[in-house]
């Protein structure tokens, strides 16, 4: 069992490819025609390259004469191109109190709009101390205000709410 399993997993190319009859396709995309896989081994063999299984779905299945190993680095470097592109989206965190002063609020925006910018989300969070938690009204009103502030940039992915001792908002970046 484990052995099928192995033979699956490997790459169909050469002594491996196990059809009557195959479609041969030329390194330059010339097709050779329909032969068997022992004389489309030979022509591989002769130039010094492989016989590489493309598409078992066809009828007859179609394999290609090319230099595997070189094939398989171009498949590994797209591969690597491609999550080298791709961007996972975190969520950033700007912390403050209701009763900011104007400039430090400002550094608070600046930071979101840079953190917005380069596709990352924004947690807005505003933490009480002590009595200050019978001001929920007044951080409400700081949330919005960012909102307001940011609304070119961002919309409000979860509006201004109160968990414990903070009052929170999720902006994410508009596409």
């Amino acid at each position: 069992m484990k052995d099928n399993r192995r033979n699956r997993d490997l790459p169909q190319i050469n002594e491996r490819i196990r059809f009557p009859t195959i479609r041969v396709i030329d390194m330059d995309g010339s097709q050779l025609g329909i032969i068997t896989p022992s004389e489309a081994m030979t022509v591989a063999e002769e130039r010094g390259v492989d016989l590489v299984l493309v598409s078992d779905a066809a009828d007859p299945p179609v394999c290609r004469i090319m230099d595997y190993g070189k094939y398989k680095f171009e498949q590994e470097k797209r591969a690597r191109e491609a999550r080298k592109k791709q961007h996972t989206a975190d969520v950033k965190e700007v912390k403050m109190r209701y009763k900011i002063e104007e400039h430090d609020y400002q550094v608070r925006v600046k930071n979101a709009e840079r953190f917005l910018k380069s596709g990352d989300k924004v947690k807005a969070t505003i933490t009480f101390r002590g009595r200050e938690i019978q001001h929920a009204d007044l951080a409400q009103e700081l949330l919005q205000r960012m909102a307001r502030d940011l609304e070119e940039l961002a919309e409000v992915q979860q509006a201004p709410k109160k968990e414990g001792r903070n009052m929170m908002m999720l902006l994410a970046p508009k596409k």
